[in-house]
């Protein structure tokens, strides 16, 4: 827990890498999201060593997959079908999450995201899903209100550098990506995110 009483937490995008988790820990970062799967065939096949390295430094670690426009069911199989390799779908994870920047303003868009964590639950066996867009996605052209049920929580991209106050409001809004990681130790593109009140870090575990 941070000063402002806000849970910090990173996401990676696909093949980043962090050096040293146990200094993330100590930077008072609770929870990580990595990136291990995009479309219905790409994967990261190192995503097993950064996973295992945050969850042995203590944070609720989960998966994230990285959507592209068009077979939503079949992208919802392979994220399942790594993440159980991984182990990533028990009590305590983080809740995997959706990327849907490619696919937000796509004609469809609502559509494909509500198939998708269809397929999810009912592959994984889970309930709790983490959609992830940036700012003018949600303002313009998503409409949760087609797809969002109480296990589903927003994340917001707004790089605006005051975490957790996105300013956009949503009732299932829950996580805030407040700017961009710049450290020793962290290598490709790498988020900073805080919890949105009244969220806690249980909404966002499985």
């Amino acid at each position: 827990m941070t000063e402002d009483g806000t849970e910090r937490g990173i996401n990676l995008s696909l093949h980043a890498t962090v050096a040293d988790w146990a200094a993330v820990r100590a930077a008072d970062v609770s929870f990580a999201s990595i990136t291990v799967t995009e479309n219905v065939n790409w994967s990261d096949t190192g995503a097993w060593r950064q996973i295992e390295a945050a969850q042995g430094a203590g944070l609720r670690t989960g998966i994230r997959h990285y959507a592209r426009p068009g077979a939503a069911a079949d992208q919802a199989e392979h994220c399942v079908r790594l993440g159980k390799q991984l182990g990533v779908f028990g009590p305590g994870s983080l809740a995997p999450a959706l990327d849907v920047e490619a696919v937000g303003t796509q004609p469809g868009g609502d559509r494909f995201i509500r198939t998708w964590i269809r397929t999810l639950r009912h592959a994984a066996g889970i309930r709790r899903v983490l959609v992830y867009a940036p700012h003018e996605q949600w303002l313009n052209t998503l409409r949760p209100a087609k797809w969002a049920d109480q296990d589903v929580v927003l994340w917001v991209c707004r790089h605006n550098g005051i975490p957790g106050r996105p300013g956009w409001f949503h009732p299932r809004l829950g996580v805030h990506q407040h700017g961009p990681g710049e450290a020793s130790g962290l290598h490709g593109p790498i988020g900073l995110d805080a919890l949105v009140y009244p969220f806690t870090l249980a909404d966002l575990l499985l």
